[in-house]
């Protein structure tokens, strides 16, 4: 289909999870567009939402100088991980030291798992002299509410007898009291900001244990314990005169990181895709645009909540572009303004098939876009 119209075609999509990055699958439909008619301007900007992999996007697109640092995985056991930093600002991925991908399926038990690891990145990076850190808690295996991390970082969590606790989702419930040890870091001087991209509670029925615990391994009755569990530490946070997290929209993100960081560290809790449309310059690029693409791998009513699909589709709602949302499988049951959607899944019957050659059918459904 030719146009002898030149256009301004925006390609920003996510990635399509366990198949192609956002890179990829922007030039794979590039590719196609370009099949159609070479006339077409075409700006592509990979985008991410703060979930696990965000941080390697943001590796691949910016300059950032990386940093591996020897820490323990979800279960204590000793694995090199790796953050990245610019200028004063490091950007640590919680999924890199304390994520469901380090585990098997056997070993998911949120109420066995540490974000220990995910501490001892941070307090790497502040001993490097890193002001602010950029935590990405996207891809967690754990459910204990930032303890690991506090641990790393000088807390100790006490038992009725005073004794200190380990650091994991299983003993949220027996904490009774909490204080700071002897480090010698100065935590006042430095600035957290935490990136999710969800919006749960702390505890509650949507909050992190209820929402997330069964993915990550609990059954009914550990859901119910680590809930018990979130409900007392959040009464201990509250003994202590910290802020009360309970009703912060993304306290429930990573099984209470959200709030355990918000509560014991001042940190700021940020959309994720937020951080990365302003980092991208984002709103510029689809106000000079005269088409939009976006996509991920699964379209469903939650690719609005928060999620790369949702935050360009506000964009393009806001300038009045119309948009077009390409995706592997579409489950979309919202009435949302999509000129078109076009799925992976129309070409074939075989979701591996689907996933094995996703770049190929992106560059078909690019050639044959109506633009």
């Amino acid at each position: 289909m030719m146009h002898t119209k030149a256009l301004k075609i925006l390609i920003a999509p996510d990635k399509f999870k366990g198949s192609l990055g956002a890179i990829e699958v922007a030039e794979a439909i590039a590719r196609g567009i370009n099949k159609q008619s070479t006339l077409h301007q075409i700006v592509t900007q990979p985008m991410a939402d703060g979930g696990d992999g965000s941080i390697d996007l943001l590796a691949q697109l910016e300059q950032l100088t990386q940093h591996t640092v020897r820490v323990h995985d979800p279960l204590f056991r000793l694995i090199d991980a790796v953050y990245y930093s610019q200028d004063d600002t490091a950007f640590i991925e919680m999924a890199k030291a304390s994520g469901i991908a380090l585990l098997t399926s056997q070993e998911k038990n949120c109420l066995k798992t540490t974000s220990l690891g995910t501490g001892e990145m941070i307090l790497d990076a502040i001993r490097q002299g890193f002001r602010k850190i950029n935590l990405f808690i996207g891809g967690s295996a754990t459910n204990d509410a930032a303890m690991g991390i506090a641990h790393a970082l000088g807390y100790e969590f006490l038992d009725q007898n005073q004794q200190a606790l380990e650091p994991i989702g299983g003993n949220l419930e027996h904490i009774v009291a909490l204080q700071r040890g002897n480090t010698n870091i100065n935590l006042q001087k430095v600035e957290f900001q935490v990136v999710c991209d969800v919006n749960n509670p702390f505890f509650g029925e949507r909050g992190a244990a209820y929402v997330y615990g069964p993915q990550k391994g609990a059954n009914p009755a550990q859901v119910a314990q680590l809930d018990k569990g979130l409900r007392n530490v959040h009464q201990v946070f509250l003994e202590a005169n910290l802020t009360d997290v309970q009703t912060l929209p993304g306290a429930g993100a990573a099984g209470g990181i959200g709030g355990g960081m918000v509560a014991l560290f001042g940190a700021k809790l940020v959309s994720g895709i937020q951080l990365f449309i302003d980092l991208f310059g984002l709103e510029a690029k689809i106000q000079q645009a005269d088409v939009v693409i976006t996509g991920e791998g699964q379209l469903d009513d939650q690719s609005l909540q928060g999620k790369v699909v949702g935050g360009v589709g506000k964009l393009c709602e806001k300038y009045q572009k119309p948009m077009i949302v390409v995706c592997g499988q579409n489950k979309l049951t919202t009435g949302v303004q999509i000129r078109e959607v076009r799925a992976i899944m129309e070409y074939t019957q075989e979701v591996e098939e689907a996933i094995a050659k996703a770049a190929g059918f992106l560059e078909q459904i690019g050639e044959e876009l109506k633009l």
